[in-house]
């Protein structure tokens, strides 16, 4: 997760610097130009920082008055499926508001870390937060599963809010399970096969559980990459929906083909340098030409099971493209928090 950290005075660029300094993940601080220092990135225009900010970073934190917030993310907003998280914080740093894409987005855990670097309150209104009753936004967000049927997902979330339970099925084992009911009618199911069926009204939650290991040469065309990612998928069966990262070799990190593919399909990149590959233990396909050329023997292979613990499709190649899936390990746990 990368986060936006946007400040218009001085104690909220004093804020910005504690959060960033605390929050333990990627975050680049934005502050108006009269009080910004040397670690912040200056601005003058909020809403073009703003407009900036939504297209790029997985969450935002305004340090500013709410209303402000709403006005410059406005003509922003789509969907809880692609919106970043919102958070908004007030100039004194009393209080932390969840303002959007509170469960999918994570801005309600967001929103809780910073009120603990701070000292802030955290304000959170999502009806399932509020009750403490079960999530499936927030469960599938923190466990890596990706949500099929959203109409249905609402059905649970608002027969928890209203005191009601659900049926539950899953192929893998779960850590901490809630009491779930018999409920034949409406039900969650754990599944990489979004075909099964177990209750008349199921919300499938696939596992995030494919690793793409992948290559190309430098400048390969962006369209010619996803078709060959996109037909090495179909042609393995292997759904684009559980696929966790895509990883390759850092020397790739600016490669436009890799980071379009990426951003296309909301899958994140990973890089490691050549020794991190090099590294991994197994049996790879070996290329003497590659490892004079990057210093690693395999990329796509190698890459693929830095985070897999078997690897289901060995190196395939075209056209200066490589590409090598591996499965990764599934852990499910209904006490599981995001960030």
């Amino acid at each position: 997760m990368k986060i936006a950290v946007i400040s218009v005075t001085e104690n909220g660029n004093k804020i910005s610097r504690r959060i960033a300094a605390g929050i333990g993940i990627a975050c680049d601080r934005f502050a108006f130009s009269k009080h910004c220092d040397g670690s912040a990135v200056p601005f003058d225009d909020m809403k073009q920082m703003t407009a900036k900010c939504f297209g790029e970073y997985d969450g935002i934190i305004f340090i500013c008055a709410c209303g402000i917030a709403v006005r410059m993310i406005a003509p922003h907003v789509v969907s809880k499926l692609s919106d970043p998280a919102v958070v908004v914080i007030d100039e004194s740093g009393k209080f932390a508001i969840s303002l959007l894409s509170g469960h999918i987005g994570k801005a309600n855990a967001l929103t809780e870390k910073v009120a603990e670097i701070i000292g802030a309150e955290p304000v959170i209104t999502t009806a399932t937060d509020v009750g403490g009753k079960f999530s499936p936004d927030s469960f599938a967000a923190a466990n890596d599963l990706y949500i099929c049927e959203y109409d249905i997902a609402k059905e649970i979330a608002a027969e928890t809010a209203n005191g009601g339970n659900v049926g539950f099925y899953s192929d893998t084992g779960c850590l901490n399970t809630p009491p779930f009911c018999d409920n034949k009618r409406l039900g969650i199911c754990i599944s990489s096969d979004a075909a099964k069926m177990p209750f008349e009204h199921t919300l499938h939650l696939i596992p995030k559980d494919i690793i793409i290991g992948a290559g190309c040469k430098k400048g390969t065309s962006a369209e010619k990459f996803e078709l060959f990612l996109l037909s090495q998928l179909a042609e393995n069966k292997l759904d684009i929906r559980r696929v966790k990262a895509l990883c390759t070799i850092d020397i790739k990190r600016e490669e436009n083909a890799i980071l379009t593919f990426c951003h296309n399909h909301n899958i994140p990149p990973q890089f490691y340098s050549a020794a991190e590959l090099m590294a991994v233990k197994g049996q790879f396909t070996s290329s003497e030409f590659v490892l004079k050329t990057t210093g690693a023997d395999n990329i796509c292979e190698r890459s693929a099971m830095v985070m897999g613990k078997s690897l289901l499709v060995k190196k395939q190649a075209m056209n200066g493209m490589t590409f090598a899936a591996a499965e990764a390990p599934v852990k499910i746990d209904f006490n599981r928090r995001v960030l």
